[in-house]
């Protein structure tokens, strides 16, 4: 049973662990297989690819326009003016 994704073929890679007195140590880094079944079969995926296989589509939002320079001292005198009348 290979350590491989079915979806990119990634594999593990090797690496090396260096202790205190500089002696090299190789070691074997794996990747991190998930099974899931998709369409009937049962495959191993990396979790790179689960992630990007099925991304939402971004919806942007709709901004509102930006205020110009004298609406937005209107837009603070009314706020204001509102926050007095609440307090008497």
């Amino acid at each position: 049973m290979a350590k491989k994704c079915d979806l990119c073929g990634r594999g593990a890679t090797k690496g090396a662990s260096r202790s205190h007195s500089k002696i090299k140590t190789l070691k074997r880094q794996n990747i991190n297989l998930q099974s899931r079944t998709i369409e009937g079969e049962k495959v191993k995926l990396c979790t790179s690819c689960l992630r990007t296989m099925v991304k939402p589509k971004r919806v942007k939002a709709k901004r509102k326009p930006a205020l110009k320079a004298g609406e937005i001292k209107k837009a603070k005198t009314k706020r204001n003016t509102a926050k007095k009348t609440t307090k008497k």
